[in-house]
């Protein structure tokens, strides 16, 4: 069964930085491709970085190329996603996904909140 646990989240002001983490259980984390993806309120889910299985290649979504940056370690079975000059906007609920590059619709966590205060 896959498990996607997620943490790190919190109220953080404008211009801020928060890490989250997630970490994996329940299949082959090492051959996966993982995602961060997003849902602010009201609003449906919104793909945030994705990375590849070996954790080369990393993409992301314009809204926060060159503010975010995703890791992840395939020995600790952890996926990443370091936030900085957080901004109103990014306030969502985060999860991690497995699934295809840019995809939101794989198995997904219980997610970590994030608000950002102006």
């Amino acid at each position: 069964e896959v498990q996607l646990v997620e943490s790190g989240g919190g109220l953080v002001q404008l211009g801020g930085s928060l890490r989250l983490s997630c970490v994996a259980s329940g299949f082959n984390f090492r051959g996966a491709v993982m995602n961060w993806i997003r849902q602010a309120p009201g609003k449906g889910l919104r793909w945030v970085a994705g990375i590849t299985s070996n954790g080369y290649n990393a993409y992301y979504s314009d809204s926060v190329k060159g503010r975010f940056t995703i890791s992840k370690d395939n020995e600790k079975n952890t996926v990443y996603l370091q936030m900085d000059n957080l901004k109103t906007e990014d306030t969502a609920i985060y999860y991690c996904s497995k699934g295809d590059l840019a995809s939101v619709t794989g198995p997904r966590g219980q997610g970590t909140q994030v608000s950002v205060s102006s």
